[in-house]
């Protein structure tokens, strides 16, 4: 039995890839972006002590 990415490899009756190719490219790109932005903006200073930031420092837990 094939493995599960044989589909790839195969031969396709009709080009897939190639007109895909600028989507994919820019979707990886908006992806990117997306991602450098989200951390710049989580690392200001408005959010840096944000409880919510995985950036965060953990504050000390209460004492009981």
């Amino acid at each position: 039995m094939p493995g599960p990415f044989a589909v790839f490899r195969r031969k396709w009756p009709a080009p897939v890839w190639e007109p895909m190719a600028p989507f994919i490219i820019a979707g990886g790109i908006v992806y990117w972006g997306v991602w450098q932005g989200q951390n710049a903006l989580a690392n200001t200073d408005e959010f840096r002590n944000d409880p919510r930031n995985p950036n965060a420092k953990p504050s000390k837990p209460a004492s009981h």
